[in-house]
């Protein structure tokens, strides 16, 4: 199973990303996690009618996914821009043939509740581009109660057993829909 993660921050040492590490180095036997760099990626304009280099890589990588991984942060209670604009790109191809009917899971870290606020926005957003969000188990992190080295790596065995879980519940969740 070929699943692409997908950070909504674009700071290298963000805690996001290292759950996306996390989720990397901790994928169950048959899934491969590849981690997308947004870093290039435009915001999304519809008088761009030749996608620049990062975005054709970007939608080649998503086109190729059985399903997804999103992660990042809360953004004033909702999504972050880098991801919701990912996810623009991506609901422009020919009948939704990129994302539609592909499942995703859902995790983040941020401050107080972690990223609950986004993660229910982003929800909404799985539901118009036909993603199929797994529902549980819900990851959310707390990213300055100490689950983090200063390079954004998961050192908390709690958030890394979550992440373990959640991949695991994702391939099974991936195999069900396409069924």
């Amino acid at each position: 199973m070929k699943v692409l993660a997908i950070c909504g921050s674009l700071r290298e040492k963000s805690t996001n990303k290292g759950m996306l590490r996390c989720a990397q180095a901790n994928a169950p036997e048959g899934m491969e996690i590849e981690i997308a760099d947004l870093s290039a990626i435009p915001f999304y304009n519809a008088d761009i009618t030749e996608p620049p280099a990062a975005v054709k890589t970007l939608l080649t990588q998503m086109a190729a996914a059985d399903a997804f991984i999103l992660g990042g942060p809360e953004y004033n209670y909702s999504i972050s821009p880098a991801l919701k604009n990912a996810i623009d790109w991506a609901s422009r191809a020919e009948n939704n043939h990129i994302l539609g009917g592909k499942a995703a899971a859902l995790m983040g870290s941020g401050g107080g509740m972690g990223t609950s606020r986004a993660q229910y926005h982003l929800r909404q957003v799985c539901v118009f581009v036909d993603l199929h969000p797994l529902n549980k188990p819900e990851v959310f992190a707390n990213a300055f109660a100490g689950g983090f080295d200063g390079d954004g790596n998961v050192t908390d065995e709690k958030i890394r057993d979550n992440i373990r879980a959640q991949l695991i519940a994702l391939a099974a969740w991936s195999n069900k829909i396409k069924a």
